[in-house]
């Protein structure tokens, strides 16, 4: 599709939002593409965004980031993944990856993957002292390694 004079190519830049408000966002390291995808998060999970990667580098300085399937996900240098986030229509669901080895145990899970957790934060319910504690937590763990 051609440029019409005038047409700004940012508005063309603009990251598409997923069913469910997830912006798709290009796979890639460091905090660029991290940022670009918290940036594209629709309304308040916007926030929620900022906050969650804020105590992410506030409690794990030495955190590797990068965007994987249209998500930010969080690690150690040589330990892999340790948490990750996405975007619903009416929550975002953190997901830990080795989530059944934190305490207390975040309240979702399912049989097929045994080792991971999740908590959906809802607009008006975060609580965040517990999940600084389980970002701690997860990252002096084993990650996940595709």
């Amino acid at each position: 599709m051609a440029r019409t004079q005038g047409q700004s190519t940012e508005a063309k830049a603009a990251p598409v939002l997923l069913s469910g408000g997830n912006p798709q966002i290009a796979k890639g390291d460091g905090d660029a593409p991290v940022q670009a995808y918290i940036a594209a998060m629709p309304d308040w999970k916007r926030g929620l965004g900022e906050r969650l990667d804020a105590l992410i580098v506030g409690n794990v300085p030495d955190v590797r980031k990068a965007v994987r399937w249209n998500s930010p996900f969080y690690g150690i240098e040589g330990q892999g993944w340790f948490a990750s986030f996405y975007v619903f229509t009416h929550y975002v669901k953190m997901t830990f990856f080795s989530g059944i080895s934190l305490q207390p145990i975040p309240p979702g899970g399912t049989a097929k993957s045994k080792d991971v957790r999740w908590i959906d934060i809802r607009e008006d319910r975060f609580d965040e002292a517990q999940m600084a504690e389980w970002i701690k937590q997860a990252a002096a763990l084993p990650g996940w390694t595709p």
